[in-house]
Parts: C-alpha cells; structure tokens; sequence
C-alpha cells in the first residue's frame, strides 16, 4: 500500500531487456539510480513504487544508492515504464510502514492504463492545469474518476478539478511544491502518464452489482419495489 506522496525522484540508470545478472530473472528490468534517502532501511524483497508501479527490488547498493526491479509482461503492457530511457528521472515511493502518515490517498500502485496529456496551461500565478484523455477500455475507468475526487498519475496523488465525460477528459493541478517533486512538469502533450484510479469505487460497484445481480436479494427487491411505486 502507498499513499501517492512521491518521496524523491530517481535516475534510470540501465535499462535491459534480458536480463541474465544476478536478480535479472532473465526478463527486462530496470536500475534506478540517485536513491539514496529511500534505501537506508531498504530489504530484498521490500516494495517500492516506479512511477506509481508496485515492484520488488531484486537487487540494492545503499552506497550507490541504486536497486534493480524485474518488470512483468502485465506491466510493460499496462504501463509506461517500458517507454523509460537512461537519463529519465521517476518518481519514488516507499511502500507505508505503520508509523507512515496518511497525507495522499489508498493507493495500490497497480495502474489500471496509461492515459494521453491533452494540454498544459498555466494558471496564474504559478500553479499548472493538467488535462488528460482516458481511452476507452473494456472497463471505463473515466466513471472511477469524479470532480474534486482523487486519482494517481505516475504515483503521484493528485485532486481532479473537473471531468468532462462527452471528451472523455479530466483536468488537475499542479501547485509550486508539487511541481518540484514530481516528474508531471516534464510531460508535454502527448505524453503517456500512468493512471490508477479510486480503488474503493471499484470495490462499491462490485458489491452494489453483486447484490442487485444476486436473485432475491434485499437490494433487489427494494430497487423493484421502488420502481412498482414510482411506475403507477
């Protein structure tokens, strides 16, 4: 579990698309480098989330300041993380530990798909309006996303400002301290950005539909009973 607060921003270091070193897994994987503030207490095994990607590290230089992650068929299609050159910076997060607090929001750093930058635009003084299209999918992940509800775009906890359902777009902000933290600033129009939308309403909707599906159900009959009362 992360909460969508980015931690620092790393440096892709190596980039492999057949990895047989050590914790290499003979798949593709990925060296982030300048991380050294978030492995000090860093483990094999331990969590930590690439632009908003859950990945394990597979190998970490403390000193260095440098771990390696494996990267799944399932994530290279889901994510932009396969689009990554050397030189990129990513933004880092730690998964939360106990004592961790709650700033950003629930977030699994499992991206559902990558969306598209429309537009940027300043909105003065200083603050960046942000607009994304959502391509539609079998799952409409555009009806997870609500004004002023949250979404994470390349791990970064972000507020919506508005959504536009007719254009399947939605806008959100950037103020100073966030843009000197993030690598949403680095983004120009057309840019792919990784999107995880609010888990709970995905976890609502499953437990709305399975009892209005489920026969003879409470929910059901009320919804029928409503109907027959509104209908006459």
């Amino acid at each position: 579990m992360f909460t969508g607060l980015v931690e620092i921003m790393g440096t892709v270091v190596a980039k492999t698309l057949v990895d047989t070193s050590v914790g290499g897994g003979n798949g593709f994987t990925l060296v982030i480098g300048d991380a050294h503030d978030i492995l000090d207490d860093c483990k094999l095994g331990d969590s930590i989330a690439i632009n908003g990607v859950c990945l394990t590290v597979t190998v970490f230089d403390a000193k260095e300041g440098t771990f390696k992650v494996g990267l799944a068929p399932e994530t290279l299609r889901k994510t932009n993380l396969g689009d990554l050159q050397v030189g990129e910076k990513v933004n880092l997060e730690r998964a939360m530990s106990a004592t961790t607090r709650f700033g950003g929001h629930f977030v699994q750093a499992h991206v559902d798909c990558t969306i598209d930058v429309v537009s940027v635009t300043v909105d003065p003084p200083n603050s960046l309006i942000y607009r994304f299209h959502v391509p539609k999918h079998e799952i409409d992940y555009l009806t997870y996303i609500v004004s002023k509800g949250y979404v994470c775009l390349d791990g970064t906890s972000l507020t919506v400002i508005d959504v536009d359902v007719q254009k399947r777009e939605f806008t959100v902000m950037l103020i100073p301290h966030t843009q000197e933290r993030v690598i949403m600033p680095s983004k120009k129009q057309g840019s792919k950005v990784n999107l995880e939308v609010d888990q709970l309403g995905k976890y609502v909707e499953r437990q709305i539909l399975s009892m209005l599906q489920a026969e003879h159900s409470p929910v059901s009959q009320l919804v029928e009973n409503l109907v027959k009362k509104f209908t006459k």
